[in-house]
Formats: C-alpha cells, sequence, structure tokens
C-alpha cells in the first residue's frame, strides 16, 4: 500500500480528496501547513507528495525545495496540486523537480487519484 502525504491547508478539500484516496487502497497522512509536513517527512517513509504551492509557515516552493535539496527525499514523486494557474508558477515548480502540475479547478477528485496512481506506476 503506496503511503501518501497529502500537504494541504483547505480542510474540506483534504478531507474529501483524502478519503477518497483512502477508499482506493492508499495510505494517507495529512499536513495543514509546510512545518508539519516537513516534520512528517523527516520521521515517515513516504511513496508520494500531493502538494498545495499556497501553505501557512513555509510554502509548497519552500518544501518542493529541501525535498530536492536532500539525498532521502529527492527521488520521492511530488505532484503539485493547486490554484495557481500562472505559466511561472508552473514553469517554476517544474524546474524545482515536480512530477506533475494540476490545478485543483481542473480535475476532478478521480483525474486527482488516476494522476496519482500513474505516478506510482512509473
Amino acid at each position: 500500500m503506496a503511503k501518501i502525504l497529502f500537504i494541504e491547508d483547505e480542510a474540506a478539500l483534504q478531507k474529501t480528496l483524502g478519503g477518497r484516496l483512502k477508499e482506493k487502497g492508499f495510505e494517507v497522512t495529512a499536513a495543514l501547513d509546510g512545518e508539519t509536513a516537513l516534520n512528517i517527512i523527516k520521521s515517515t517513509k513516504i511513496d508520494l507528495i500531493l502538494l498545495d504551492l499556497i501553505l501557512p509557515r513555509k510554502s509548497g516552493f519552500e518544501i518542493l525545495r529541501e525535498l530536492k535539496e536532500n539525498a532521502e527525499t529527492k527521488d520521492i514523486p511530488v505532484i503539485i496540486l493547486t490554484n495557481l494557474e500562472n505559466m511561472k508558477d508552473i514553469e517554476q515548480a517544474m524546474e524545482m523537480g515536480a512530477t506533475t502540475y494540476l490545478v485543483k479547478t481542473n480535475y476532478s477528485l478521480d483525474e486527482v487519484v488516476e494522476k496519482i496512481k500513474a505516478t506510482l506506476e512509473k
């Protein structure tokens, strides 16, 4: 069973998408802010990270940078799930090592689950 860390400060989305992922057989750990997320990553083996960019206490970009600079975490696939649609943000996240960039309003919960499955199968 794949372990997913879902870093998202919207509690409603955290609950609905997290619930859907659990239904599909994933083990989901939730973090509502960047600092909590980094502490979880340091203490738990994570197979994939679902990351919002706008977060309290550390932005998604800061988390992504720290992950990719650390030899122990640089290979964890990171799917960005955010409302930021600016091409500059998309390019920056991909250049920093994100696997996929999804804009929340453009994808259903099931489509996000499918992207996660496809990423884990690679």
